[in-house]
């Protein structure tokens, strides 16, 4: 009864605050999970505001190169990714697996060498945070796991589609955005044939729709290993709808984060296909009504803009002359201040703060940093 009483109370949101328009409502929480400690599982929920049970997106993160990297990542690096499902009348939920962000636990996803890798085990850990996240949803008023979704990219796209080979009651259809593991470098993939392996192994029991989407040239995961991966879970028994996006900026595994306009309709197709979602697509919602620093010039004003309807926990520094950074997405709003101050450094001098989140920044706390 006692630990039962623990994870109840480790449900409840930490915070609970408006989105950026009253149409959406936002909580920060603690997902309940025995192999992340005490402290548990960070994520971010985002839903439309009105009282009905939305059914729940899960949406999971993709893992860094660089490990150290892990520890920096937020829930709000997937904010914006997060609202496009809101709008379609899903209960978003972002979840940090252990090991990243401010999740607890240890990383549980470690492969093995390069040379031998075990990406099945890794997948399957992967998953199983995804299974907590969804039990700690069970329990809500406000979300349905009925007819839920499952959406990942990068290493979050491999956990998706092991997820759907023995997929928890309820879960209706998967997204894979440039799904895999093991990428070390641009084109440099350890141990391609074992991945094959793996998707393979996934395909045999993965029997929910999934839709694909890869671009031409995404250097994590490239053109011909992706269709050995995508010809492995087919061959299998696995379903996939695929879609080959034309080469996306410098690398086509940025697709998720900044082609979304881009990618919304592929799944808004792939969701009124099978009938997914509550279908009453709400508006975006509208950026602050913040002037921009007048010393900016055009590219600046561009920047600016961009900075207005990027995720919360953001902040925009500018110098004397118009040099300027953004930084979006971080753990708090204080991050955000410090991290666009320092890149802000980077290209001019005395560079101050000049907005945080919907806020222009004050006087007085621009003097003090």
């Amino acid at each position: 009864m006692m630990r039962a009483a623990m994870l109840a109370a480790l449900i409840v949101g930490i915070a609970m605050q408006s989105a950026t328009a009253k149409s959406y409502y936002r909580e920060d929480l603690r997902i309940p999970m025995e192999a992340a400690g005490p402290r548990g599982l960070e994520a971010m929920l985002l839903r439309p505001s009105g009282t009905r049970r939305y059914p729940l997106a899960l949406i999971s993160h993709g893992t860094p190169r660089e490990g150290a990297a892990r520890a920096t990542m937020s829930p709000y690096g997937s904010y914006r990714q997060a609202l496009e499902f809101a709008r379609c009348g899903f209960a978003a939920l972002v979840v940090m697996r252990r090991g990243y962000g401010d999740s607890g636990g240890p990383y549980a996803e470690n492969s093995g060498p390069c040379g031998q890798r075990d990406y099945l085990r890794a997948a399957l850990q992967s998953a199983s945070d995804l299974r907590a996240a969804i039990d700690a949803m069970n329990s809500r008023n406000d979300v349905s796991t009925e007819g839920m979704i499952a959406v990942g990219i990068s290493a979050g796209g491999f956990a998706t589609l092991a997820l759907s080979a023995n997929a928890p009651k309820g879960l209706a259809a998967a997204i894979n955005f440039a799904g895999g593991r093991g990428s070390r470098a641009d084109n440099d993939v350890c141990d391609e044939d074992a991945l094959v392996r793996a998707f393979a192994t996934l395909g045999r029991t993965s029997r929910i729709p999934t839709l694909w989407i890869y671009a031409q040239n995404d250097k994590y995961f490239g053109p011909e290993l992706v269709r050995r991966m995508h010809a492995g879970f087919t061959e299998a028994g696995g379903q996939v709808r695929f879609i080959d996006v034309p080469p996306f900026g410098e690398d086509g595994h940025s697709l998720f984060s900044r082609g979304i306009s881009l990618w919304t309709p592929m799944v808004d197709s792939f969701l009124r296909d099978h009938d997914l979602g509550t279908r009453d697509i709400a508006a975006a919602p509208t950026p602050p009504a913040l002037s921009p620093p007048p010393q900016l010039r055009e590219k600046g004003r561009k920047g600016f803009a961009d900075y207005l309807a990027a995720s919360p926990h953001r902040a925009f520094a500018v110098s004397p002359k118009g040099a300027f950074a953004i930084r979006a997405g971080r753990c708090s709003a204080r991050e955000a201040e410090e991290a666009a101050l320092a890149a802000c450094a980077e290209y001019g001098p005395d560079c101050a703060v000049y907005a945080v989140d919907d806020q222009i920044a004050e006087p007085a706390g621009v003097g003090s940093r």
